[in-house]
């Protein structure tokens, strides 16, 4: 007589586990590090290093709850889009009233923390992000492309966030910081949108320029183009030394090369080549401003 043995159902994720999707951890981790890098640039690598970490700390509890709140916002959209309807909202694992709540603490919880940790500067610049992120970009994601080009604006920000922390105000550098992560984020953002055209489509996301294909491939360019100079920056102001300033120009060299190949033939390849580029590109430019950042 044969045995019959049945394999255990397989278990559902943890709600601890749903929790931690809404905060789209890979996205606020890497602010936090966009923040603190700037700072220890912005501090010429005399920032205290508890300092560093209430300004990570606190930007990425203020970005984290910030993109909670749009999954909340989003959550009937995010059904219909294959890429996102296995979020936390869309598949039930948490329900919409504990999303906002669980975003609007974060939210406020890290603002407070910038404020009485770091200072009211960089607070105020983490709630603008979030201001824009919610009231401009969002809302003009199904009216016009003008949001790709807005929703950069709350990318560069932790540049800003870090630097105002170090530093206590704003000035050239920390503006010019601003332009490289407003710059990188536009190839960025438009590599994805031509990835996932179809899904953007069916929700109604104007992400992707009037024009299709030969405007896209121009702003890659333009933007790619304009990095190379803008990220001497740094060097010029005297913050990075030279091994910056090389390693700047190869890096966007590079990532000016993807742009114009996939202007020239823009498909899902040459845009994917672009997107993953642009996730080289930036990490690796912070890792050069860390690394020959000019001592006081």
């Amino acid at each position: 007589m044969s045995q019959v043995t049945s394999e255990p159902a397989p278990q559902s994720p943890s709600r601890l586990r749903a929790y931690y999707e809404l905060t789209k951890p890979g996205i606020a981790g890497y602010v936090m590090v966009t923040a603190g890098a700037s700072a220890f640039v912005g501090s010429r690598g005399t920032i205290d290093l508890l300092f560093e970490v209430h300004t990570m700390l606190g930007t990425g509890l203020a970005t984290a709850g910030a993109l909670c709140l749009n999954q909340y916002a989003e959550r009937e959209v995010d059904t219909l889009m294959h890429r996102t309807r296995g979020r936390p909202l869309p598949s039930g694992r948490v329900t919409p009233a504990a999303a906002l709540g669980f975003g609007s603490v974060l939210l406020v919880a890290g603002l407070v923390y910038l404020a009485i940790a770091v200072g009211p500067i960089p607070a105020g610049i983490a709630a603008l992000s979030a201001v824009i992120y919610h009231l401009v970009y969002r809302p003009l994601k199904s009216r016009s492309y003008a949001a790709t080009l807005v929703g950069s604006v709350p990318g560069a920000l932790p540049m800003l966030i870090g630097w105002t922390a170090a530093t206590g105000d704003f000035d050239a550098a920390g503006g010019m910081l601003f332009a490289i992560g407003y710059l990188w984020q536009l190839p960025h953002v438009l590599g994805l949108a031509w990835m996932l055209q179809e899904d953007y489509e069916r929700v109604g996301f104007k992400l992707i320029p009037q024009g299709g294909a030969p405007v896209i491939g121009r702003h890659m360019v333009m933007a790619t183009a304009l990095l190379i100079p803008i990220s001497w920056a740094p060097t010029v102001l005297g913050f990075t030394g030279m091994i910056y300033a090389v390693g700047a120009t190869v890096l966007g060299l590079a990532f000016a090369s993807r742009a114009v190949l996939a202007a020239r033939d823009l498909t899902e390849a040459t845009a994917r080549r672009v997107f993953f580029a642009s996730l080289l590109y930036h990490p690796l430019l912070l890792g050069f401003m860390l690394f020959d950042t000019v001592r006081l």
